[in-house]
């Protein structure tokens, strides 16, 4: 009876063994994908164009590119990225996601010049313009719903320049130089990356302009964090061949994601300060005069 017991016992911690088609089924479960269509959404619409395909826009304005990243745990597992805005699922992106825990990140965005850089988790513009992004987290099972619904926040801010007096004859280009301005995004972190120092910005001047009073502008946009941050502005009105016909200056221009950030004032023929106000185009803005 002693070595009975024994031999039960042992029985008892062995191991279990699989045979193989136990086995099978075990890697079955671990390859097996479930497709997932996301439909996008956030501050834009598509009230101008035909429901019947994909669209996304943003203050009137088309977005150019959609990147949807998959990683389970710290890998990479797939990426996709839609840059044809007429195409029929642009903003709707269908992916087959692998059984398990994923983080996928979104970001939608018209800035020109993307750059992705997956070993440093980074997409960079040479000119940044109004992006969209979200970190979405999903358990992916056999019953798991494969509609999803992805509501994306904006991670950029705006500076609008307004000009109140007399556009003279020669004025060509403005020019903003911002003490720093971001121009890339973390897409795993949804902070603002890559800052340049004393980058200038510059845009043309119609000939159009030339005698009118309150109507020149010139707006840019950066990538930004939720929390307010201050910059610098050095602004110019230029003739051809460069030479300045007024600047201003900004000491501490306040900026943070989802909101404009809005000066005005004269420039042409005088140096001097801006002053600050609030705009109310998308959160509650930050407006001035100079």
């Amino acid at each position: 009876m002693a070595v009975a017991a024994c031999l039960m016992l042992a029985a008892c911690e062995a191991p279990a063994v699989l045979d193989a088609d136990a086995m099978e089924q075990v890697q079955d479960e671990a390859q097996k994908t479930k497709k997932f269509t996301f439909t996008m959404k956030g501050d834009f619409s598509d009230e101008w164009k035909p429901v019947t395909r994909g669209y996304l826009a943003a203050d009137g304005k088309d977005l150019t590119d959609v990147w949807v990243l998959d990683y389970m745990g710290d890998n990479l597992v797939q990426q996709l990225h839609q840059s044809d805005n007429t195409a029929a699922d642009f903003g709707k992106p269908v992916m087959q996601l692998a059984y398990g825990s994923h983080h996928i990140y979104f970001i939608a965005t018209r800035g020109t010049e993307p750059t992705l850089t997956t070993d440093a988790a980074t997409l960079t513009w040479a000119k940044p313009s109004d992006t969209f992004w979200k970190d979405y987290s999903v358990d992916v099972v056999s019953t798991s719903n494969g509609n999803r619904a992805v509501t994306l926040d904006r991670v950029v801010t705006k500076l609008k320049l307004a000009f109140t007096d007399e556009v003279p004859e020669g004025c060509t280009q403005l020019a903003v130089t911002p003490a720093t301005w971001y121009y890339g995004l973390n897409y795993r972190t949804g902070q603002p990356c890559a800052p340049q120092t004393a980058t200038e910005r510059t845009v043309a001047v119609p000939a159009s302009y030339v005698g009118t009073s309150d109507q020149l502008m010139m707006t840019i946009y950066g990538l930004s964090t939720a929390a307010e941050w201050q910059t610098a502005l050095t602004i110019e009105a230029r003739a051809d061949g460069g030479g300045v016909l007024g600047s201003a200056t900004i000491p501490d221009a306040p900026f943070k994601a989802n909101r404009v950030t809005e000066y005005s004032g004269p420039i042409f023929g005088t140096t001097g300060p801006l002053a600050l106000s609030l705009s109310a185009e998308w959160e509650s803005s930050y407006e001035g005069t100079w």
